[in-house]
């Protein structure tokens, strides 16, 4: 402050020591400036509503041996949205066909406007055949289900197999297995859908890059090098950089299916649909699965 300015009353040269305050509260000229106080706290995220939500794909959906060319709208949450024109009532059986080897059963669960709600059959396919498909299944739930004990017996000589494949394969396990996906410094959790000798199916919480070499972990000694030859939403298909022994699939404890089943938060209105039932998927309990075991190795 120049004081002899001040006492001559010359303020030409006044420097302000404490600057003037910017104003407080709303600007009438911009609403941006308006704060909004939420009344409330989130009851749901809304996020993630459509993050699997699709352009344009096309799939087949084969229904009753005939195939049907169909608009792919979304794929979560072990199910699928498809449009189009196909004729189903619900909990048909229809197989979802996304690309190379990546084939589901799903079962119609709702049908409004045009679309139709597929939902995955849960329990981890076994692409090979019923023998084979026994043995996997006799060891898994000898070793992580001890309560199912079996009886020491032979294998069915290989020329009886044929007369008894309808029996072997006539209802579906309940077993789901799941593993750990190493890819990019990260591990994410993955779900099998199926699982062959020379790839499989995933379920996976992110997009995966087609071309990437990831390491699929499935239990204790058990990682099989792979390449992501397909993605479609949150599903992906792997193919094995080597024959996969199917047995190895004993190493890892599976889970097993339980019946639940919850409404999408996309329906609304009015909509067609039914409630799921063990029976319309024609899926054995745990039980029952060992004791068709039994009755195939002791045949």
């Amino acid at each position: 402050m120049n004081i002899r300015a001040k006492v001559f009353g010359d303020s030409s040269g006044e420097l302000k020591l404490i600057k003037a305050k910017a104003p407080k509260g709303v600007r009438a000229d911009d609403l941006h400036s308006i704060p909004v106080t939420r009344q409330e706290a989130r009851r749901v995220n809304t996020r993630d509503d459509d993050r699997h939500r699709l352009q344009r794909e096309r799939v087949e959906v084969v229904h009753d041996g005939r195939s049907h060319d169909m608009e792919l709208v979304n794929l979560s949450g072990g199910g699928a949205m498809v449009s189009g024109t196909l004729a189903v009532k619900l909990w048909d059986h229809v197989e979802l066909r996304l690309g190379g080897d990546g084939r589901i059963e799903c079962a119609v669960c709702w049908i409004k406007d045009g679309r139709l709600g597929l939902e995955f059959a849960e329990e981890t396919r076994l692409d090979c055949s019923p023998t084979e498909q026994a043995a996997v299944l006799r060891e898994v739930v000898a070793r992580s289900f001890p309560e199912a004990e079996f009886e020491a017996e032979d294998i069915v000589p290989e020329e009886s197999e044929a007369d008894h494949d309808e029996q072997r394969t006539g209802r579906r396990h309940p077993l789901i297995w799941s593993g750990t996906l190493h890819h990019d410094f990260e591990s994410l959790p993955v779900r099998l859908r199926n699982i062959s000798t020379t790839g499989a199916m995933i379920e996976c919480p992110f997009a995966l890059p087609v071309g990437a070499e990831p390491l699929l972990e499935l239990g204790d000694n058990v990682q099989i090098p792979a390449r992501v030859s397909w993605a479609l939403g949150d599903t992906a298909g792997l193919k094995f950089d080597s024959a996969f022994d199917l047995s190895r699939l004993a190493r890892s404890r599976p889970d097993v299916v339980q019946p639940q089943w919850k409404r999408p938060s996309y329906l609304s209105g009015q909509v067609t649909m039914g409630a799921k039932s063990e029976a319309q998927w024609d899926r054995m309990s745990l039980a029952e699965l060992k004791e068709s075991l039994e009755g195939f190795w002791k045949y």
